[in-house]
């Protein structure tokens, strides 16, 4: 059997104009800790039963020995763009001053990059805070945000104008409310104080970096990526849709309304006042800074029903669902395009995530994952359908590049449109990957 990836010939992601894509994170792939400060993953995944499989980062692909086969791997898949982020603790000093060798690392890879004419689009933060701020208070001290605009500032001087795009903070909600308010992600704190501090701390970050990118690099592009996991109501009843807009307000509104409106959603106003986020006279300013583009991250929908204690009760997705539980709802993608673009002024957008995790196998050399093929169709027939409707979105990032460390999960879940074997380090490429390479191909 073969599943082929295509899209409808009039589709305007078959224009030259139109970015395709792969993405990673530096924790995720690097390795080659001993290189770099130690940060709040390191410190997680030390603390027993906290990620499923007990295992950590140190090593993980081993991209920062590999990166030159990996950069032949991305240029042999067609692919127009790379997104990567970069290791705040491996660029800055516990000083707060450039690290020369961290620095070159990736200036060597953004050279390699340019001269295979693989547009960079970079994040300056997924996730790996150094522990030495996190000693500090992490993102629950406000001057990390003024941190991250220094650091932000430097690796931008260095980086010159070898970057096509910056995104300051990768999904900003997983930072603060997994990390900080229900601690399932590092540093694992737990407290709804703690999430929403965190979480304007973050956005307020977003906002000053934004301030010196565009002074350092004014011909690139700068923003920010969201994640998004569209919420609905378990019924029509009025109750449950009360409270899957609760929830909406909670986890997506949350982040994107102050950055178009300049305030955050109503249900501020029911978070007792000992939860509320400091925010200060100018702030909402600082995070309402116009941006180039928006990048959206995109696996999934949630269901949710009323409570008697609780504002929203999140109910168990319905099949069919991917390797890591995640249900397979296509239409939702299209939904939250044209339902952002509806609600904001937006900019123009990519699809800067969107993938699956599968129970892949490697038989005779090779992975015939189809169910991640279809994954991937339906997904770019649901872009394929918002841009139909209005919407103005500019690229796809798939997501992974390579199967990697997927944070609480360990190595377990494997999302990767190539194949990494953690022991031999040896990379094979999925039918997955062949078939995104046939469809930019075939633009």
């Amino acid at each position: 059997m073969t599943v082929k990836l295509s899209l409808p010939k009039s589709s305007n992601m078959l224009s030259p104009d139109f970015i395709y894509g792969v993405a990673t994170a530096a924790f995720q792939i690097e390795g080659g800790a001993n290189k770099r400060l130690p940060c709040i993953w390191d410190t997680f995944c030390d603390t027993p039963q906290k990620v499923i499989d007990g295992s950590n980062g140190l090593i993980a692909c081993d991209h920062f020995s590999l990166w030159q086969q990996d950069i032949e791997l991305i240029d042999s898949l067609g692919v127009d763009a790379y997104r990567l982020s970069i290791s705040w603790p491996r660029v800055i000093t516990q000083s707060g001053d450039l690290n020369t060798e961290g620095v070159n690392f990736y200036l060597n890879i953004l050279n390699a990059l340019k001269k295979k004419n693989i547009k960079v689009f970079v994040t300056l933060y997924h996730w790996d805070l150094p522990q030495h701020i996190e000693d500090s208070g992490g993102w629950l001290n406000r001057d990390t945000a003024y941190k991250f605009r220094d650091y932000a500032d430097l690796i931008s001087q260095a980086f010159g104008d070898l970057v096509h795009s910056y995104a300051t903070l990768n999904e900003p909600f997983c930072s603060s409310y997994l990390g900080y308010e229900i601690g399932i992600h590092a540093p694992g704190k737990i407290g709804q104080a703690n999430g929403r501090k965190a979480a304007h701390h973050l956005l307020l970050a977003h906002g000053l970096a934004m301030q010196v990118l565009n002074k350092n690099s004014p011909n690139s592009q700068h923003g920010i990526v969201l994640n998004f996991t569209p919420c609905y109501p378990q019924s029509n009843a009025e109750a449950d849709q009360a409270a899957s807009r609760y929830a909406d307000d909670y986890f997506n509104q949350w982040y994107i309304k102050p950055l178009f409106d300049g305030e955050y959603p109503e249900i501020i106003n029911q978070i007792s006042n000992e939860n509320q986020p400091d925010i200060q006279p100018g702030d909402m300013e600082i995070i309402a800074h116009p941006l180039d583009f928006l990048g959206v991250n995109f696996y999934t929908r949630a269901i949710y029903k009323a409570d008697n204690k609780l504002p929203y009760v999140q109910v168990a997705p319905p099949e069919p669902t991917t390797d890591i539980g995640w249900e397979i709802y296509p239409n939702a993608l299209t939904t939250l395009l044209t339902s952002l673009n509806d609600k904001y002024t937006l900019p123009p957008i990519y699809i800067t995530e969107n993938g699956a995790a599968m129970a892949d196998e490697l038989i005779d050399g090779s992975i015939e994952d189809l169910d991640r093929i279809d994954y991937y169709q339906v997904h770019l027939n649901a872009v394929n359908d918002a841009i139909i409707k209005g919407v103005n979105v500019k690229g796809y990032f798939a997501w992974s590049l390579m199967d990697n460390f997927e944070w609480a999960e360990g190595y377990l879940k494997r999302f990767g449109i190539v194949h990494v074997n953690y022991n031999t380090q040896v990379r094979t490429i999925k039918a997955s990957g062949y078939e995104y390479k046939r469809l930019i191909s075939n633009r």
